[in-house]
């Protein structure tokens, strides 16, 4: 029986901490696609290019961090959902504007798809407007 949650798991932990592609990349299928509604994320199409998003978004808020709410685990379709609130501080440099020294905090919801034992699609449910008028960007 395939444990997709522990991967899952180790997958979110690396990802969130902005660890990058690099740390990633062993959870995941060849070419795994993303996608998110959320307009900074539109034209992010893979895994890669998202762990590396949000590598950049570690260095523009070193403070930032996750309260993990839910973890759900459907291995009959081989999904697995987080559902955390997202929470920093815009310290770093980067970003629209120079640091604001505004912290912000935001639910949201990764829910992986599964190809065996590797992650395939992950999907990124979240309010960035919510976010970004917290820390002063809009």
């Amino acid at each position: 029986m395939s444990n997709i949650k522990e991967t899952a798991s180790s997958f979110f932990e690396v990802c969130e901490a902005g660890r990058g592609w690099a740390a990633c990349k062993e959870y995941c299928v060849e070419n795994a696609s993303f996608s998110s509604h959320a307009a900074p994320l539109l034209e992010v199409t893979t895994i890669q290019d998202y762990a590396d998003w949000m590598q950049g978004v570690v260095g523009l808020m070193p403070d930032c961090g996750y309260d993990l709410k839910s973890i759900t685990v459907d291995e009959g379709n081989k999904h697995v959902s987080f559902f955390a609130v997202f929470s920093g501080t815009h310290t770093g440099e980067g970003g629209p504007l120079e640091p604001t020294g505004l912290q912000g905090t935001v639910d949201y919801v990764y829910a992986l798809e599964f190809s065996e034992d590797k992650i395939k699609h992950l999907t990124k449910i979240w309010n960035p407007h919510y976010f970004f008028q917290q820390i002063g960007w809009e």
